[in-house]
Formats: C-alpha cells, structure tokens, sequence
C-alpha cells in the first residue's frame, strides 16, 4: 500500500534501505547504478514520474554516430546491470520525494537514513537521492521550501544535502561520454560523502516534492 501522507509517523512495513535511490532508469541511471556497483555501494534504480511542467524541452541529438553509441552503452550497461544483480526497477514509479523527518510523509528519524522515496509499493529510504528526469525550476521550488539559499553554485547545494544530478537541466541532451563522466563525478561524491548527507540540516518547514 502507498504510504498514507496524512496518518504515517514512522516507517511503515514496506519501508527498504538502501544507500542511494536513482530516479530514472534510462541511459544516465543505468550509468550511475554501474559506477555505483563498481565501489560497492548498494543502489536502487526507479522510474521517475513524468513532470508535466517540464520547463524547456532540451534539444535531441539524432545524428547516426550519437545514436549508435547511446545504443551500444545502454546494451553494455543492461548487460552490467544483470550479471552484477543490481536492482532496476522499472515498473516501480517514484511519486514523492522527501526529507525524513517533515510531517507529510515520516515524522520520526529512522537510523541515519535521510531521504524517503514514496513509490506505489512502498517507501525507499536512503542516504543519497540521484535525479536524471527532473526540471531545475521544480528544483529551485524544492530548495526553497527547505529555506536553503540557491547560488551559482547549485549543484554544490544538491550535493551538501545528498541530492545529485546527472543529465538534468541541460539544454542539449549530454552526449555518452559526458552521462560517463557526470555519473562517475556523482558516483565519488556519493562515496566521498558517506552516509552523513544532511547531517548540518535540521528540518524546516515541509519539504517534499512531486515528482
């Protein structure tokens, strides 16, 4: 059963652990799940809900070289994802996104996770969040609920709270090898970081975002 918003103050039964959700199962969250795997840091892959305000719609690249090599990564990354059982979820859809802790979704902290997933069959609960489908202006909406002060600097923010971006906010959709190099930079972070994500904030006001 879906996590009732209103009623849950604690995790519910259906709650998972895991260190890092990725949103997206795509070219860019099979490329951050493998980069993950390969530092042996455990990671559930989800679909992301589509946004419908989705902000400008990025430019495609549809020349044959492009397209031959996004087919030929997402083969190799399916093939990694398999032989090395990590968990693609492609069915289960990502509906809302939360700080642990905020009355809408889990009240009361559970161990040291910090972010809960809200999906059809329950709730995912992690240290680290990676988005590859989501508009920055819904974004910006999501930091300001939590007061945190956007800068130039706006992936370093994501970062300091355990939220990450590969392929996100681009005008032009990134070509193979900078999903490749975004996924690993986002991957080191993750480890670099730990499971302390979060540690220096304390709960504003509701922070919670559709997805």
């Amino acid at each position: 059963m879906p996590l009732d918003p209103v009623r849950s103050a604690s995790a519910p039964a259906t709650a998972e652990q895991t260190s890092t959700v990725v949103i997206g199962s795509g070219l860019s969250g099979l490329a951050v799940a493998s980069e993950l795997s390969r530092r042996g840091i455990d990671a559930i892959v989800v679909e992301s809900l589509e946004c419908f305000d989705s902000g400008p719609l990025r430019t495609v690249m549809t020349d044959s070289v492009s397209l031959s090599e996004r087919t030929e990564l997402m083969r190799l990354l399916r093939g990694y994802a398999t032989a090395h059982h990590i968990d693609v979820r492609q069915t289960t859809v990502a509906e809302q996104l939360c700080i642990i802790g905020h009355p809408q979704l889990i009240k009361t902290p559970v161990g040291r996770k910090k972010w809960a997933v809200q999906t059809a069959d329950g709730v995912l609960l992690a240290d680290h969040v990676v988005l590859t489908k989501f508009p920055q202006n819904e974004l910006r909406r999501f930091l300001r609920s939590m007061d945190i002060a956007i800068g130039r600097d706006f992936k370093d923010t994501l970062r300091a709270i355990g939220l990450y971006l590969v392929g996100v906010g681009e005008l032009l959709t990134p070509s193979t090898r900078e999903i490749v190099r975004q996924a690993k930079l986002v991957s080191d972070a993750i480890v670099e970081q730990g499971p302390s994500a979060l540690n220096r904030i304390a709960p504003p006001r509701a922070a919670i975002s559709q997805l």
